[in-house]
């Protein structure tokens, strides 16, 4: 297909620090305002400088935007049946109110998921009672003597053997995200080398369980640094695309790569992980083609939507997954709001000054010259965010013991150390956030600086110390990134 390039439209340089998103020399005010006005895009735009192929963006946020039901795949347990309604906040894409709980079990030090009994993840809903009228012979009669075609699925709790519960990690935010995933692996090296070590965050490797067949470097379970997630344990965007629809949605999917089907978000959770009857998932479509391998018979019968054999060594993933991938690459940085303009040039040097740019570093990131394209495996269907663009979220990407403000979930194997890890969360856009924290504990940013600990504690101390004019001075800072 052609491609179609959107065209930034062209910007004075009008501060010294303009390109970095930070204030830059003082007495600039009414540049910085000018700035803002003429060069940043509103929440929830795209990205200017796309490549992407035509209509792919309308795709993407209808494909976001869609609201699924049981007829779709949506079951057994889920926690909403739309990605855009948990992603609601200043636009489309945004953070939510949405908070989903894990639970897990400590003991002599080590975490276990009781992936067993569900965990760590617990879905807050079920698709309850239902009729299925197609519901299998074996299945019959199971829920409701009398009533051969109803299905019952249990409400999901915590694992009685928990000892960690009701654990909230709430929706995060997804503006600017397609950056930061087209930043090369060194990059996240570097900054964990040029922190101290009381302060250096971990550098994450984890698997690539979903490959982008338009980035070279990604096959079938190599290694990508993860930049994703509360605990910084997602690759990329197409994974967490994955990832959110089987987790979140409930609706399994497979994809292929390079001719081999891939089986890592085809099977459904069960509530505490005891299996539900056959036919009593959902009332999506069930799979009687051939069986790609690696699952039993009626797994692949509940596979949602599912990619056969992946004959003629085809390269393709899922439109869904993907579309999901595409309209998150797209979404542009939140734009700063520089209204408050005094406290906002005092509040940045004392930013530094406390020590907040340890993790939420103020460095440039700047995406590669020709960075990777995201790509469904056609050649046709493609998006890439535009070379050489300099952006700063605020954050490292990089995993950090947390001390009391860790949530204690983890792998099952990690020491309670690991479980305190957090990745620094990036603060821009932060005003258009409702709730703070991973489990939105805090409605504002004196709050959750106040809640900070572990590696961040010396920086919170320093926070606390400061003078009450002092800290609304980077309150405001904060809410202007």
């Amino acid at each position: 297909m052609k491609m179609t390039t959107r065209v930034p439209t062209p910007v004075p340089f009008l501060c010294s620090m303009v390109v970095m998103g930070a204030l830059g020399a003082m007495g600039c005010g009414e540049e910085l305002e000018a700035q803002s006005e003429v060069s940043q895009a509103a929440i929830g735009d795209f990205l200017p400088g796309l490549q992407v192929s035509p209509d792919l963006l309308d795709e993407s946020r209808t494909a976001f935007m869609a609201v699924e039901d049981i007829n779709a795949g949506v079951g057994p347990i889920f926690n909403l049946n739309a990605c855009g309604g948990c992603h609601t906040n200043g636009a489309v894409g945004g953070a939510g109110e949405q908070i989903e709980r894990r639970f897990g079990r400590v003991t002599s030090g080590v975490f276990d998921a009781l992936e067993n009994r569900g965990g760590s993840l617990r879905q807050l809903f079920t698709v309850g009672n239902f009729n299925n009228p197609n519901l299998p012979a074996a299945s019959r009669g199971k829920c409701q003597p009398g009533n051969p075609t109803l299905c019952c699925v249990p409400q999901e709790v915590d694992a009685p053997e928990a000892n960690i519960r009701n654990v909230g990690r709430r929706t995060q935010p997804l503006f600017g995200l397609g950056l930061v995933d087209a930043m090369p692996d060194s990059f996240f090296d570097g900054l964990a080398a040029a922190q101290p070590s009381a302060i250096r965050g971990t550098v994450n490797r984890v698997s690539v369980a979903v490959p982008n067949p338009g980035d070279s470097s990604q096959t079938f379970n190599s290694t990508r640094v993860a930049r994703f997630g509360w605990k910084a344990g997602v690759p990329s965007l197409m994974q967490f695309s994955a990832d959110a629809y089987v987790n979140e949605m409930a609706i399994t999917t497979q994809s292929c790569f390079r001719g081999a089907s891939l089986n890592a978000f085809a099977l459904e959770s069960a509530p505490n992980g005891i299996p539900v009857a056959d036919g009593c998932d959902d009332l999506a479509v069930r799979q009687t083609g051939p069986n790609p391998g690696g699952l039993n018979s009626t797994q692949w019968a509940q596979v949602d939507d599912a990619v056969g054999s992946c004959s003629g060594n085809r390269t393709e993933i899922q439109d869904d997954v993907f579309l999901f991938a595409v309209f998150m690459t797209a979404l542009a940085p939140p734009p700063r709001d520089f209204s408050d303009q005094l406290a906002i040039q005092r509040g940045q040097p004392l930013f530094t000054q406390i020590g907040c740019n340890g993790c939420h570093v103020t460095n440039t990131f700047r995406t590669p010259a020709n960075p990777p394209r995201l790509d469904i495996g056609n050649g046709e269907e493609t998006i890439r965010v535009p070379g050489n663009f300099a952006f700063n979220p605020y954050s490292d990407f990089l995993a950090h013991d947390m001390g009391a403000l860790g949530d204690q979930i983890g792998d099952t194997g990690n020491s309670v150390a690991v479980t305190r890890r957090m990745r620094t969360q990036p603060l821009w856009g932060i005003r258009f956030e409702n709730k703070l924290l991973h489990d939105g504990r805090c409605g504002d940013v004196a709050c959750a600086i106040k809640a900070h600990d572990g590696q961040a504690a010396t920086a919170r101390n320093n926070f606390n110390k400061l003078s009450p004019a002092n800290q609304h001075n980077v309150v405001q800072f904060v809410r202007s990134l």
